[in-house]
């Protein structure tokens, strides 16, 4: 069969949402003195024209978010089972309903100024809930909604099928982890996780490559990017910042598969029966041609507008209320151990020499942002966002991006998968990743800055 084979109608169905979803995302677009991407630009009007609001709307969602999450855990189960959507985002384990309903409390005592100075104050909880939180409501709106242009047409599949000499080499991977990996880097690194694991569990990958992929490629969206850059005040430099993110990944990403813990995992199948890898392209056709068949064909299959709508209407919620009420509470219980306790200075003490050979201006101040990472991603950022050297933010931003292993989202959710790795593999893994893609961060700001 040749591409020809498809109606117009299905081609125009891959090639029409595709090229949107690429201007969106990936075309660099001016913005005042700085270059950035559509969606940011959207997210950065309507956070003007909402900004009296959203505090309140945030602490609405966080507090609603909690309120139905203990509700289904006290029985409420039966009245979500028959959806998927809302069973995977209210059903959470013991642990992440407290941390939920941690975060409505601390946003209701943020907006409303009640309780300790600690919490409430403009540089911990204050912080969150009145400056990050409204770029993460609009940033999630317009990212979520648009994200299905770039996963669920076409362009996956294309450049999975073209990808797929450059996996194995490279990465110790098969070609088809290529669409994992992009639908981490293009989308979010949760769907990353979510595709391996289910791609492990029905036998396609072994325990060696789903543990590789989930820990090496499920990356930080250019979406929460562009949260942690803005945060850092770095948003005129968004694009050699990301392209420094996407060496020092790819670098981490051909040292990681080669090391222990994930070295050491067995190249065994989870099922009696393995699918294998199936990225083969046929003898009779090239890589172009039959990656074009296969993306028209997933852009034939995909939903019209109302399931475009629907899919980004989940994207949203899944965004707002799964990931808002855990920056709220694990970011304000890390602001407060960071602002007043020494914890994470005596933390980031074995790093300091290390930041001054690599010529880090600011060592002792940036050398606290390195381990909390592992809480969670925005942490770094809201410590490092008051150091003066812009060098030094420059590869905070960087590090806790490719550092990539964060408790709040990937890690909990790798957890929480059958993809085969524990809370001691990660914490090795997280740390292996700083220590390798430190250098390459530091290097490429030297001949930036």
């Amino acid at each position: 069969m040749n591409k020809h084979t498809f109606p117009l109608s299905a081609h125009l169905k891959f090639i029409i949402p595709s090229l949107i979803g690429v201007i969106l995302f990936m075309v660099p677009t001016p913005s005042g003195e700085s270059l950035t991407i559509l969606v940011a630009i959207f997210a950065g009007w309507l956070e003007e024209a909402l900004a009296g609001y959203l505090s309140l709307i945030m602490t609405f969602i966080i507090s609603l978010t909690a309120v139905l999450t203990v509700w289904v855990k006290a029985g409420g189960r039966k009245n979500v089972k028959s959806s998927p959507f809302f069973t995977s985002l209210l059903d959470v384990t013991p642990f992440w309903t407290g941390v939920r309903v941690l975060g409505m409390i601390f946003a209701l005592m943020v907006y409303f100024q009640i309780g300790p100075e600690a919490i409430i104050s403009e540089n911990t909880g204050g912080m969150l809930l009145d400056s990050l939180l409204h770029v993460l409501f609009t940033v999630f709106l317009f990212a979520g909604l648009f994200l299905p242009l770039l996963l669920n047409y076409g362009l996956l599949e294309l450049f999975g099928v073209l990808l797929t000499k450059i996996m194995r080499p490279l990465f110790t991977l098969p070609g088809r982890s290529s669409i994992d990996s992009l639908a981490s880097w293009l989308g979010d690194g949760t769907i990353g996780v979510l595709l391996t694991s289910k791609q492990y569990e029905e036998g396609y990958y072994t325990k060696r490559e789903a543990a590789v992929i989930g820990t090496t490629f499920s990356v930080v969206s250019i979406t929460f990017t562009i949260v942690v850059i803005e945060e850092l005040g770095l948003g005129h430099m968004f694009l050699p910042l990301y392209g420094t993110i996407v060496v020092a990944g790819v670098v981490a990403a051909l040292i990681m598969p080669r090391i222990p813990p994930l070295s050491r995992k067995p190249d065994t199948f989870v099922t009696e029966e393995p699918q294998g890898n199936g990225d083969d392209v046929p003898k009779s056709e090239n890589a172009f041609a039959y990656g074009y068949k296969q993306a028209v064909k997933q852009g034939n299959q995909s939903p019209g507008v109302t399931g475009f709508l629907k899919n980004g209407a989940q994207n949203i919620l899944d965004m707002w209320m799964g990931v808002a009420p855990i920056v709220m509470a694990l970011g304000t219980v890390a602001l407060v151990l960071a602002e007043f306790t020494p914890l994470f200075s005596w933390l980031g003490v074995p790093f300091i020499p290390i930041l001054e050979l690599l010529q880090i201006p600011s060592a002792q101040a940036a050398s606290e942002t390195i381990l909390i990472g592992f809480a969670d991603m925005f942490l770094p950022a809201l410590i490092g966002a008051s150091i003066e050297s812009e060098m030094t933010r420059f590869v905070i931003a960087a590090l806790s991006v490719t550092q990539l292993i964060y408790m709040s989202e990937v890690g909990g959710l790798l957890l929480g998968s059958k993809v085969p790795v524990g809370i001691k593999d990660l914490f090795i893994i997280y740390l292996e990743r700083t220590i390798i893609t430190l250098p390459v961060i530091a290097l490429i700001a030297h001949l930036i800055f």
